[in-house]
């Protein structure tokens, strides 16, 4: 069952030679959070927080991740069950990406259930500008109850001044905004389901 990401979208991919193939650009964007809160941030593919890349349990994927911030960063696939060299951590496993580079991740999926993707590059200021996403792995043989709906949804806290054009990245604890997707509520897309349907988030 694909999952929904209100207020947010899911990575395209195609198959080519039975690997599915997802494109990632970092980049710098101005988001809108609600209704005249809007800032500078950074994520990929013109999103912060909600973009989704969903597969299945034992798929092969390609993920070519595109910089094209003003800084170096890398992608880092968490809690992921993959070779060493693709976990995406700068200056451990990988070197930074320079702006203006690509760099190809490719594994297997050998788990399933719900993970994350991020920035591992001066994490804190990356993570903080929005550079997160959800990565659902369906497995490839029912689990558990069925159910109707399956909604993927991403928290994220943000420091955000009256005023002030970018998120404050360095904040630690005194956060002002909070969003689902990428999005304050009540300006967040509804979960729609009707009465007796079984449902996930």
């Amino acid at each position: 069952l694909p999952v929904i990401v209100p207020s947010g979208s899911k990575v395209a991919f195609r198959v080519v030679g039975g690997i599915k193939v997802f494109h990632l650009i970092a980049h710098e964007f101005e988001h809108d959070f609600a209704p005249n809160l809007k800032a500078l941030c950074w994520g990929y593919n013109g999103m912060v927080n909600g973009q989704v890349i969903e597969a299945v349990e034992g798929d092969r994927v390609r993920i070519y991740v595109t910089n094209k911030l003003a800084a170096p960063t890398t992608t880092h696939w968490h809690g992921f069950i993959l070779p060493n060299g693709m976990d995406g951590v700068s200056g451990l496993t990988q070197p930074p990406i320079p702006p203006g580079e690509t760099w190809v991740y490719e594994f297997d999926l050998v788990q399933r259930g719900t993970f994350m993707f991020h920035s591992h590059h001066d994490t804190m200021t990356q993570e903080g500008m929005g550079l997160t996403g959800m990565f659902v792995i369906h497995p490839r043989e029912p689990v558990g109850p069925k159910v109707d709906r399956d909604f993927a949804l991403m928290l994220h806290e943000w420091r955000i001044d009256a005023g002030a054009r970018r998120p404050n990245p360095n904040e630690m604890s005194d956060f002002n905004v909070l969003t689902i997707n990428g999005r304050v509520f009540p300006f967040f897309e509804p979960l729609v389901a009707r009465t007796g349907q079984r449902v996930r988030m």
